[in-house]
């Protein structure tokens, strides 16, 4: 489908690719992994055709649509999410406005036996022919499917982009690129700014996926379950592996083990035939054979070997000093952004040594309530943090707080005490700062090696209570598992706030759920919360479906009903009254061109019953219905939401 051939990409002298040669099939699901800065991003480029090689060529056949979505984009303000993400089929609302532009023309002409007449109605159905097998009269709930597995709500549909958040954003840049449906998906970092749910929902998407992928990713857990082949970029080549993630480190590993053997014993070669040649070189009698081994030397392929990945550190942070027991106790703590209530009555209690995680969807509290604990907002309720508590933070904005005029080894500098000095430029280049790198200003860092050197000053200062906010945004594979080993070593308390699954597994004990303003705690780790989670889930809706006929009030719904302000009961009743008249009304025009419909369709029965203008008016009263069929669908599944929430 989509082919490399014999690529090369040179950069002022250095060769990111040297000959690289592969071929993209239908169907492939492709991981493409390699460390910072072997050119993954550049290789997803050069595919969507925004980057030219130096020499080779890249294939893509004329009839074959590529689909890229970038870390970042200029994202546009003008729309709302609903007309944003319309644009991914603005074929096909072109095309729907050309048969309604050409269903007025017939509707207001009358000569219908003319050539020209008949035109227009072969142009109209051949467009609609086109139109209904193109997806015209479903792109609409696939808008919608979409939107509510990236988290949108119904709510946020008819809001202005400009509202949400970069990561948000994203996600419509993301939903549009899906609903597309091109041959070949090129995704880079597609899960940067979704949470769990949303990431469990991509996955599913993507398996069942009718095209090709290609993606680059750090979440080990998602590669795993979406490729099934890997393809990494070292030292400017490519290797090749039909397996997923994990199969690809075991195969990786063996691979390496036989190179790593092929290396010494070429070395050893090439260190002899070197020492053979310095000996004899001015010895008459060996002329010959010194000769020969200098063209032997001459024709020898050099093999060559990633010095990090054969590299192990064991990075430790500092030992926690001595804390109370108690570490952090909350009691019906509420938090509100002006009118906008975030938290509700939490009660939560943290003990020395604990690791929790917090997890949810994105916009649900959990950065709010560790923003909280670090006594950076305000609140009601009570909050108090325990004897000896030194709270060490990394926020997502942890970047923007570092002081820009030192350089990165002045910044470790500061703070690395004891032994662990001596190993300041191996830490730094366990996470991407190589080299001349170290001695870089902060000020000239992108976003990203900003965060990660944040991270590292982190891991040596002397704290007892770590406060972690998606410290994985911009971390490798390597310096995750570095950063994860470390804290599973930490003798303090950490909390996490992540949706990287696999990050979290053997780290955390216990799982704390942000959901509708409140916390829920599940013991184990993450795999038995997302277990539990998805139980829970079928349970509620079981337990929906046998109540939902049953009147009266138990006592767990009068909690319920005590709990739910007059504003908020006001409100809901308000939508319910709103979603039931929508019905209402839609159902009395669905009922209308139904019976226009079987009337047309009488008509045109009979032999002298049938006109052209009667065809037309037929189509576009055909058509209305199915949108009209379409938005009272939708009226009732809002109606079953705001009943739902209804439980007084």
């Amino acid at each position: 489908m989509v082919s490399a051939e014999q690529v090369f990409l040179n950069f002022g002298g250095f060769e990111l690719f040297k000959g690289i040669t592969f071929k993209v099939n239908p169907r492939d699901r492709i991981g493409l992994t390699g460390k910072n800065g072997a050119g993954k991003t550049t290789l997803l480029k050069m595919l969507a055709g925004l980057q030219s090689p130096s020499e080779g060529t890249v294939v893509v056949p004329k009839d074959t649509r590529l689909g890229y979505l970038p870390q970042t984009m200029n994202l546009s303000n003008s729309r709302t999410v609903i007309k944003e993400t319309e644009k991914a089929f603005d074929h096909l609302l072109a095309i729907e406005k050309k048969i309604e532009k050409l269903n007025q023309q017939m509707a207001t002409r009358t000569d219908y036996d003319s050539e020209g007449y008949h035109e227009l109605i072969q142009k109209a159905t051949d467009l609609t022919d086109h139109f209904n097998l193109m997806g015209g009269h479903t792109f609409h709930a696939d808008i919608e499917q979409t939107l509510l597995g990236l988290g949108f709500s119904r709510s946020d549909f008819q809001r202005p982009t400009s509202e949400f958040s970069g990561g948000w954003r994203m996600r419509i840049e993301l939903a549009k690129l899906l609903l597309q449906k091109p041959d070949l998906l090129l995704l880079d970092e597609p899960t940067n700014h979704l949470d769990i749910e949303s990431i469990q929902w991509i996955e599913e998407f993507l398996k069942n996926y009718a095209g090709a992928i290609i993606l680059v990713s750090h979440d080990k857990a998602f590669l795993d379950n979406v490729t099934i082949r890997t393809i990494e970029i070292s030292l400017g080549k490519i290797y090749d592996y039909k397996t997923n993630y994990t199969g690809f480190v075991k195969l990786r590993n063996e691979q390496r083990e036989q190179q790593l053997a092929a290396f010494r014993n070429q070395q050893k070669m090439i260190q002899d035939t070197e020492t053979f040649i310095e000996r004899f070189r001015y010895k008459a009698t060996k002329a010959v054979q010194v000769q020969s081994r200098i063209k032997q030397l001459e024709k020898v392929d050099r093999i060559e070997i990633e010095e990090e990945d054969t590299r192990h550190l064991n990075i430790r942070f500092p030992d926690a000093p001595r804390s109370g027991k108690l570490v952090a106790e909350i009691r019906n703590l509420g938090k509100s952004y002006g009118k906008l209530e975030v938290l509700k009555n939490i009660d939560l209690t943290i003990e020395q040594g604990e690791k929790i995680a917090f997890v949810g969807k994105n916009g649900e509290g959990k950065t709010t309530l560790a923003r909280v604990i670090m006594n950076e907002l305000d609140y009601t309720g009570q909050m108090k943090i325990g004897h000896n508590v030194k709270i060490g933070y990394f926020a997502q904005n942890q970047a923007d707080l570092l002081d820009g005029e030192v350089t990165v080894l002045e910044t470790i500098d500061k703070v690395a005490v004891g032994d662990v000095r001596t190993k300041i430029r191996d830490i730094l280049g366990a996470f991407m700062f190589s080299g001349d790198e170290v001695d870089k200003k902060v000020k000239v860092l992108s976003g990203g090696e900003r965060t990660r050197l944040a991270m590292v000053r982190l891991m040596l200062e002397p704290f007892n209570f770590l406060v972690l906010d998606e410290p994985t945004n911009h971390l490798d594979m390597r310096s995750k598992e570095i950063l994860k080993q470390a804290l599973v070593n930490f003798t303090g308390t950490v909390l996490v706030v992540s949706h990287d699954r696999e990050f979290l597994d053997g780290l955390v004990d216990c799982v704390y759920e942000f959901r509708d303003k409140k916390i829920k705690q599940h013991l184990g780790g993450i795999y038995d919360f997302i277990r539990k989670r998805k139980i829970e889930s079928l349970s509620e809706l079981e337990r929906k479906n046998k109540t939902a006929n049953i009147t009266g009030i138990n006592s767990t719904q009068k909690k319920d009903v005590d709990e739910v302000g007059f504003e908020e009961k006001k409100e809901i009743n308000r939508q319910i009254k709103r979603a039931e008249k929508q019905i209402k009304e839609r159902e009395e025009k669905i009922a209308g061109l139904e019976t226009a419909i079987a009337q047309m369709e009488e008509k045109m029965s009979k032999p002298d019953g049938a006109d052209e203008k009667l065809f037309s008016d037929y189509e576009k009263a055909k058509h209305q219905h199915e949108q009209i069929l379409y938005e009272w669908e939708i009226s009732v599944e809002e109606l079953d939401e705001w009943k739902s929430k209804k439980t007084w």
